[in-house]
Order: C-alpha cells, then sequence, then structure tokens
C-alpha cells in the first residue's frame, strides 16, 4: 500500500506518514487522533462537519463525549496557529459543528504563489487599474464627510473596551483545560463581532492565564474597562459555566449569571454569553 498523499493546508505542509506537519522550516509532530482530525476536516474542507460526524469517523469505535471533539480541536487549533476570532484554518459554525476554510491541495514542491505566478501577471495590470480607482474614490468620499461633519447633536458612541480573562477549568479533577481555553477563545471571537465593543485578541488574554491577578490588574495589562472571568463546572446536565463581569478601575461585579449546557450544546453557549454582556455594558452605560 502506498503512503498517504501529503497535502498543502493553507501554509502548512502535511505528512500523514510521518504524522507531522511543517511550514518554513517549522515542524511540528501530530498525535494521531489530532492528525486524523484535520485529516477528516481537511477531506471534507468547505463543508460543516458535526461533532457527531467527527465522534463516528475520528473516535470510531471509541466511547467519548463531544468534550473530546472540543479539546481536540482547540488543540489542533493551537498547532496550526489559528485565530478563532479570524479562523484561516477552522471555523466554529454555532450549533451545527466545524468547517475547514483553508485551501486544501496536494502538495507538490512548486509553491501555490509561484504555480499561480503567471495569472496573476495576467491580472496585474487590471488590478492596479481598479485599485487606483477605488483609492480616488475613497479620497472623494472622505472630503465630502470632512466637510460635512458629524450631524449635528449626534455624538457617536465610543466602543466599550471589555477583555476576557482565561477561564477556569472548575472540574472535580481539573482535567478540562482545553475546554475551559476553548470557552475563551469562542467568547472573544462572539465579543469581537459586536461593534458595540472592542475586546482584546485571545493571545492578550492568554498571556494572563496562569498570573491569577486581580481584576483591575487585568484591565490594566489589557487596557480594557472591564473584565469577564468565568470558570467551567460539571453540571448534572453536562457543563456548567459561570461568568461575571467586573468594572476594572473598582473591581466591582457589575453582572453574573451561570449556565447549564449538555456538551452537544456547548459550541453556541458563548453567543448567549456574549449577549448577556452586551446588554449589561449596555445598561452599565445608560446608568452612568
Amino acid at each position: 500500500m502506498s503512503p498517504p498523499a501529503k497535502l498543502r493546508i493553507g501554509d502548512w505542509q502535511v505528512d500523514p506518514a510521518a504524522s507531522q506537519i511543517s511550514r518554513e522550516g517549522e515542524v511540528v509532530r501530530l498525535e494521531a487522533r489530532t492528525l486524523r482530525l484535520l485529516l477528516d476536516l481537511a477531506e471534507h474542507a468547505g463543508q460543516v462537519v458535526s461533532i457527531d460526524d467527527l465522534l463516528d469517523r475520528v473516535w470510531a469505535g471509541v466511547i467519548v463525549t463531544p468534550d473530546s471533539v472540543y479539546q481536540a480541536v482547540a488543540a489542533l487549533r493551537r498547532l496550526l496557529g489559528d485565530d478563532p476570532r479570524r479562523p484561516r484554518y477552522i471555523a466554529t459554525v454555532p450549533r451545527l459543528g466545524y468547517r475547514m476554510v483553508a485551501s486544501v491541495e496536494p502538495w507538490t514542491d512548486q509553491p501555490a504563489h509561484a504555480r499561480s505566478g503567471r495569472r496573476i501577471g495576467e491580472r496585474a495590470a487590471w488590478t492596479a487599474a481598479g485599485l487606483g480607482v477605488l483609492a480616488l474614490l475613497a479620497a472623494v468620499v472622505a472630503h465630502d464627510r470632512s466637510q460635512r461633519g458629524p450631524a449635528a447633536g449626534v455624538t457617536p458612541a465610543q466602543p466599550i473596551a471589555v477583555g476576557v480573562l482565561p477561564v477556569f477549568d472548575l472540574t472535580p479533577r481539573m482535567d478540562h483545560e482545553l475546554l475551559a481555553d476553548d470557552v475563551t477563545e469562542r467568547l472573544i471571537d462572539q465579543l469581537s463581532r459586536d461593534p458595540r465593543l472592542r475586546t482584546p485578541g485571545f493571545r492578550a488574554s492568554f498571556q494572563l492565564k496562569g498570573k491569577h491577578l486581580k481584576a483591575v490588574e487585568a484591565a490594566r495589562q489589557l487596557g480594557v474597562a472591564y473584565v469577564l472571568e468565568g470558570a467551567v463546572h460539571v453540571a448534572p446536565i453536562g457543563y456548567r459555566v459561570s461568568a461575571r463581569l467586573v468594572r476594572g478601575d473598582t473591581g466591582f461585579v457589575i453582572w453574573a449569571q451561570a449556565y447549564e449546557r449538555p456538551p452537544s450544546e456547548m459550541p453556541s453557549l458563548e453567543a448567549a454569553i456574549a449577549a448577556d454582556v452586551a446588554k449589561a455594558l449596555a445598561t452599565a452605560r445608560t446608568a452612568g
């Protein structure tokens, strides 16, 4: 039997036979299950792959819960250097599953940009002309707006800066750290989609992991007015995630809520938390 063919997934070369991925001299070894997960998502690139499908194919013959999928996807994202807020490889589709959004093609020694160089050259002149027109239009629009100024009596509200602290794993055996990290990443992703909010990226948040800072100090380091704290617990139906919104200047809690979800509904939990956080922040701003 011939060895599995190498693939190019985004910027990474995937060598299934060697159980490794590589990029610009960087080589990362993958565990067998992680490799199968990556290959399964790549095989269905552009399609939504459900949690149940992943359990059936990647964990075939093994009895595990959806939590194993959440943790494995979170770990794979970190190995790929993917940002859940702006995914270049694996996107979360709330309530449905995951989708490989990176390009997937057979690996050749010639880089993809070199193979497409001729086509790019043929389009370069048209692209340059188009960009010139767009730049001119943008300059005209900007000048027109500067001349008109803001509408009388209207002061645009500034986005509220809120940071997400790494979610704690408070399960009995404290063996759900990857799930807690995944919840943190998805919370940041959800909050960043709200134009009323300004949220530091997950790399900034994870720099605080393990430091056990007080809310005031964490807010100062993140440069935000509020911080969102959270923890994952075990609940009779699956998991309970507790969340608290804390003022960065006083350390006072202005909102708190606990959410219980079965494992199958965990991917959609962060959208509910983010919506409630936005409401609490709007109320705090109104109250002055």
